[in-house]
């Protein structure tokens, strides 16, 4: 084993000298799918009577919708969308296949179509939902898969361009369903209508931004692949004719298809309409790749709004490589910065306890000061009062002196006084 290319930060590039065996993986993984079986879901679209059940029968070649009971003229139609669901198990060359597909009758068929399409992108999402619960789960040994693999959208052959309930139905579900448009009943539209109806349906279609299913190339297909694939981009979208009977040509060989005064409208021919083509990328070169579109694209974009929806957010550090040195570099930068808010919250905290100690204490200084002021002006008027009654005492109890005694008048010399005049 020799070492061809490599990098520091990727796994490199070996030779091998000699044969060991993982190359006979790939037989190992069709050997446990053809054990397993595999599983198809397919949506079909449109107005009643335009030859859903008897294009999805063709497909198959099967009898997967059985014949429509004709209604009596007096029968009341139903109104709204209803979703039907039918399920078979078919096996070709030792392949087992589960097909589900969900009709849709009903759609387009009311004077007001207006939000035809909600129950319909309602089913879709809740087969999303559905699948995501089991996901979630615990024990997760048996999901049951019913999303919607493909959903085949039946165009009505008017050949001028798309109605606006077309619009607005492949506006509404093309960000949740690989988009497959086709125009049904192709046979009542000459050659030259198709191509300039094609035209205007892929121009409507660009204008609106609408997303359908196209067989991309990748550099490890063949050259056969990449033309297949561009024959196919070629004819989306697929003019198709439905037929479950047989009717027999000119030289006594019996095909599918219809007969006409003019003519007879073969299925399986080419240079009538696309159905080969549609069979081709449907069944036999890109159902893995819608139901790997599907999981890992449609499923995956309608999972991620609904979780971060739901509050979830991703914690994109998950997925980094590991390096021990830059993981203590970050985890030492962590505790610093962690570090350093505590310190600055800290920091914060004290100079809060500060501001409101040195508050109370100016407080507490104001109030004694206001005390104090007014036991002061109290004492002082105490002391006022008090020396006045000190001066009064004084003065009524201070002896007589000499004087004083000669000079004050006594009674008898009173009593004369006062006769004296007489």
């Amino acid at each position: 084993m020799k070492s061809t290319s490599g990098n520091a930060g990727g796994a490199q590039k070996k030779k091998m000298n000699g044969y060991v065996g993982f190359s006979n993986y790939p037989n190992q993984v069709h050997r446990r799918s053809v054990k397993r079986g595999f599983s198809f879901t397919l949506m079909i679209v449109g107005e009643s009577g335009i030859g859903k059940s008897t294009l999805i029968n063709t497909l198959f070649d099967t009898k997967i919708f059985p014949d429509h009971e004709e209604m009596p003229p007096s029968a009341e139609p139903a109104k709204g969308v209803d979703i039907t669901s039918m399920s078979a198990d078919i096996q070709e060359n030792g392949v087992k296949l589960r097909l589900t597909v969900v009709d849709t009758p009903g759609f387009g068929d009311s004077i007001n179509n207006e939000d035809a399409w909600q129950p319909i992108l309602e089913n879709i999402e809740s087969r999303f939902d559905a699948y995501l619960a089991q996901e979630n789960r615990v024990n997760r040994s048996k999901i049951s898969d019913n999303r919607i693999d493909s959903v085949i959208y039946f165009i009505k052959p008017t050949g001028h361009c798309l109605r606006a309930i077309d619009i607005e139905f492949m506006k509404r579900l093309h960000t949740k369903v690989n988009l497959i448009p086709i125009i049904a009943k192709a046979d009542t539209l000459t050659a030259r209508e198709l191509e300039q109806f094609k035209a205007k349906i892929l121009a409507d279609i660009n204008y609106h931004g609408i997303q359908i299913f196209k067989p991309m190339s990748d550099e490890f297909d063949d050259p056969e692949t990449v033309t297949d694939n561009r024959e196919i981009l070629s004819k989306i979208p697929f003019a198709v004719v439905g037929s479950e009977k047989y009717v027999e040509r000119a030289d006594g060989t019996s095909v599918r298809g219809r007969r006409y005064p003019w003519g007879i409208i073969e299925v399986e021919n080419e240079e009538h309409n696309d159905f080969i083509k549609l069979r081709q990328m449907l069944l036999r070169t890109h159902m893995e790749e819608l139901k790997d579109t599907t999981d890992m694209v449609l499923y995956e974009n309608y999972r991620t709004q609904k979780l971060l929806t739901m509050g979830h957010v991703q914690d994109n550090g998950v997925f980094r490589e590991f390096n021990p040195l830059v993981q203590l570099e970050e985890e030492r930068r962590s505790h610093e910065a962690k570090m350093q808010k505590m310190e600055a919250e800290m920091t914060t905290v004290f100079q809060q306890k500060v501001q409101e100690k040195e508050s109370k204490l100016k407080q507490s200084e104001e109030e004694l000061y206001a005390r104090h002021k007014e036991m002061k002006t109290v004492l002082e008027k105490q002391r006022s009062e008090l020396d006045d009654k000190k001066k009064r005492a004084e003065a009524s109890t201070r002896p007589i002196t000499p004087m004083e005694h000669h000079s004050a008048p006594t009674a008898k010399s009173k009593k004369k006084n006062i006769f004296s005049g007489f």
